[in-house]
């Protein structure tokens, strides 16, 4: 990786100390690499990021507040040209087109080797994107550019804020918390609600939080 201009700066962004300590040991050992930050979630990295720009963000899927997934897009809004590799757990096909549709450029696997992480980095940062070894033989050509396309992505009328408010309600968020995390008021979380609610044709939270499964803003038991 010696062939790139000037230090890689990453972030890690894992609810696991440990991982991250883990994670950290092994990118630094390459001088071409450096750990500027390190977050327990997706609120955490969103605040972090608005401070400085990483390179790189090495985002984990399942995280307290705001998940990895929901937390690509608005990374990426900040930071337009950052790099984002998921590391994580889930070997799931259904996981790695939700992660390439939402805008990541990785995805590596807990269990793959301290090399492939390392490419991963290298990958990306030269505009490529990579996928697991253990996931990209399961996957023709074709479909990962459908997902890198969004061809996966749920056509609707629903405006950026409303998928957002969509995911969150589904996830369970009341809309206290969900105000909370979005920097909006209760109030108009409501507005949200009673919209999503009215454009779907949908008559209760139950429903909503099916729809969000059925249409890919949410995995199933995420």
């Amino acid at each position: 990786m010696g062939e790139k201009r000037g230090l890689c700066r990453v972030v890690l962004a894992d609810d696991h100390v440990l991982i991250r300590h883990g994670i950290k040991k092994i990118i630094e050992e390459d001088p071409s690499l450096a750990v500027i930050g390190q977050v327990g979630d997706g609120l955490e990295l969103l605040h972090f990021i608005k401070k400085i720009c990483p390179d790189v963000i090495l985002l984990d899927i399942s995280m307290p507040n705001l998940r990895g997934m929901e937390a690509i897009g608005e990374a990426k809004k900040i930071c337009p040209d950052v790099k984002i590799i998921m590391l994580t757990m889930h070997k799931s096909k259904q996981y790695l087109c939700h992660a390439l549709s939402a805008g990541a450029d990785g995805y590596v696997l807990k269990e793959d080797s301290d090399l492939e992480l390392l490419v991963a980095i290298e990958k990306v940062i030269r505009g490529d994107y990579f996928i697991s070894p253990v996931l990209s033989g399961e996957m023709s050509l074709e479909e990962i550019s459908d997902c890198r396309e969004k061809k996966n992505i749920p056509s609707d009328s629903l405006t950026p804020r409303e998928r957002q408010v969509l995911k969150l309600v589904a996830e369970g968020r009341i809309s206290r918390d969900i105000a909370e995390l979005l920097s909006i008021s209760t109030r108009t979380v409501e507005h949200h609600r009673a919209n999503l609610l009215k454009k779907l044709n949908i008559n209760n939270t139950a429903d909503l939080i099916k729809y969000a499964i059925r249409k890919g803003y949410i995995l199933p038991n995420s």
